[in-house]
């Protein structure tokens, strides 16, 4: 019996892990994460973690002073507190509680919430062993609320806030109080589902079955810890020992108190197996105790009792050295942690009194920047504006000298355009008269040269026309286009009367040019008036002129 004890004891000195299901579940949750780096000690450190102490604290220690040196505060943080956790596993609460409040300064000091959080929630179930309940709570929901915010920024994803969450459900379970354990639960399965992840989480399985077996569901409850413990069975045997307290629990309410034992049991053997758990070795032992002790069998009652007072002395004993240690700098801290927060918020002060008086300076500055850029620009505007208006006027002025130019050009071409006309005009009317002598006078002249010269005659007063077109339309390019289509009714012989009409002609030369009749002219000018539709008092001539 006495060998047995003292096996368990130096099992117990050797190594891990006297802190809450919690503690622990909650690492599970942030397996994926990847916002720290290792380094060749930190590897060496975790390998060793449960199976060499001392190599392992070799480790971690070669890896904090290996991120002092690259000044890398985030993973210097990590390494203190898992070299905390490791020491806490070991029963060393003193340094446990000494690395956790190092690495929280020096996450305060960096701004670094996510790791403060971390640290916290470890703090948290720091206290919760010695029953200090209010300061517990009050570090766990220090380590909510920042990982609330963060998840909220999107810097952390819903594992982390399920973390914190399950280490409030299991410290409400532990304590008993059921109906806010299920809350808690209920909010991890929240932000668990909306991961909408297709791997069931057996970790919140299990604590959801002994929760539905106080409500006394206890078939669901068997069902879903049968699906627990196949699952664990595979990839995490050590945690069977929760699995089978949860059992045995489960059992012990139905009243099978002979499979309760049994549970308890295995729950007890698997724990010294694996070193692991060793908070419920307590309860088991306590249970079983009063198993036997209802059964009449005393000595397994006292055996068991007796086991876990020897635990409970050795763990949390106020006479432990460690306990003597971790009580004693426990006010010192919180001091410095006050004088500290005295100094941050001094300086906080400071530094917003600074920055706002920047603050007013770069407003007034901006302001002076933005008055000076709006002038700037309203006088550039109104420059650009009156030279643009200077140069439209210029730009008319110049239109209108040109378009005059054109004008006199066009109205010059147009009189030597007359003056050509009227000259051919003569040199036909020389031709009939010429003409008429000739035909007066043929009885004395050879009649066949007298019919070439009326031929050639003839045929001159066509071709005069075709050549006082084409300088016409040579000078007015776009008259007849202009007139045709405002009047796409008007003949070859209309134009030619408009176009003669535009050089101010009379009846009577248009009738010489075009080789017609004065009467035919004016029936032309009628037609044309009729067709343009224009009224008795409007003037033809003025009319035709604007094309």
């Amino acid at each position: 019996m006495e060998c047995k004890k003292l096996l368990i004891r130096k099992q117990m000195n050797k190594k891990l892990l006297l802190y809450f299901l919690i503690f622990i579940l909650s690492h599970n949750f942030i397996l994926g994460q990847v916002l720290y780096q290792t380094n060749q000690y930190l590897e060496e450190a975790r390998k060793n973690k449960f199976l060499n102490f001392d190599r392992a604290v070799h480790n971690y220690e070669k890896s904090i002073e290996y991120f002092t040196y690259k000044k890398d505060t985030l993973n210097l943080i990590n390494s203190i507190h898992e070299l905390s956790e490791l020491y806490g596993h070991n029963l060393n609460y003193g340094k446990s509680y000494d690395g956790y409040w190092k690495a929280l300064f020096l996450a305060e000091e960096s701004n670094d919430e996510f790791s403060k959080s971390r640290v916290y929630q470890s703090l948290g179930w720091l206290y919760s062993f010695y029953n200090r309940n209010n300061k517990a709570l009050e570090n766990f929901d220090n380590a909510l609320s920042i990982s609330k915010d963060l998840f909220s920024k999107k810097e952390i994803n819903a594992s982390y806030l399920i973390s914190d969450y399950f280490s409030l459900a299991n410290f409400y379970r532990y304590n008993r109080d059921f109906e806010t354990a299920k809350k808690y639960v209920d909010t991890c399965y929240m932000h668990f589902n909306s991961q909408k992840s297709s791997v069931q989480n057996y970790f919140l399985e299990s604590e959801r079955a002994f929760l539905l077996a106080t409500d006394k569901k206890f078939d669901i409850a068997e069902q879903v810890l049968i699906g627990s413990y196949e699952y664990f069975k595979q990839n995490n045997e050590s945690y069977l020992v929760i699995v089978h307290y949860f059992f045995a629990q489960l059992y012990d309410m139905k009243g099978d108190k002979e499979k309760s034992k049994f549970h308890y049991i295995q729950s007890l053997e698997l724990s010294s197996k694996y070193n692991s758990h060793m908070n419920y070795q307590i309860i088991n032992h306590k249970e079983l105790s009063k198993f036997y002790y209802n059964s009449e069998k005393y000595k397994q009652a006292f055996f068991h009792i007796n086991e876990a007072i020897g635990l409970e002395n050795k763990i949390f004993g106020i006479n432990s050295k460690n306990n003597e240690y971790l009580f004693e700098i426990k006010d010192k801290y919180r001091i410095q942690k006050n004088k500290q927060e005295q100094i941050i918020n001094a300086q906080k002060l400071l530094k917003l009194e600074h920055m706002q008086k920047i603050s007013t300076l770069r407003s007034v500055l901006l302001f002076v920047i933005l008055l000076s850029i709006i002038i700037i620009g309203f006088m550039v505007f109104k420059n650009l504006k009156r030279k643009h208006k200077r140069e439209k006027v210029l730009l008319k002025q110049k239109q209108k000298i040109k378009l005059k130019e054109n004008k006199k050009a066009i109205e010059l071409k147009n009189k030597e355009l007359a003056k050509s006309a009227l000259q051919l005009i003569e040199k036909d009317e020389f031709i009939a008269g010429l003409k008429n002598t000739l035909t007066d006078n043929k009885e004395d002249l050879n009649s066949i040269s007298i019919n070439k010269v009326i031929k050639s005659i003839q045929s001159g007063v066509g071709s005069n026309w075709k050549e006082f077109e084409a300088r016409f339309i040579d000078i007015n390019q776009d008259f007849y286009k202009k007139i045709k289509k405002d009047f796409p009714t008007l003949t070859q012989t209309d134009l030619k009367i408009c176009a003669l009409i535009k050089l101010n002609f009379s009846s009577k030369d248009m009738s010489s040019l075009l080789g017609i009749s004065i009467e035919s002219v004016h029936t032309s000018r009628y037609r044309l008036r009729k067709k343009l539709k224009l009224e008795r008092n409007d003037n033809l001539v003025e009319f035709v002129s604007q094309y």
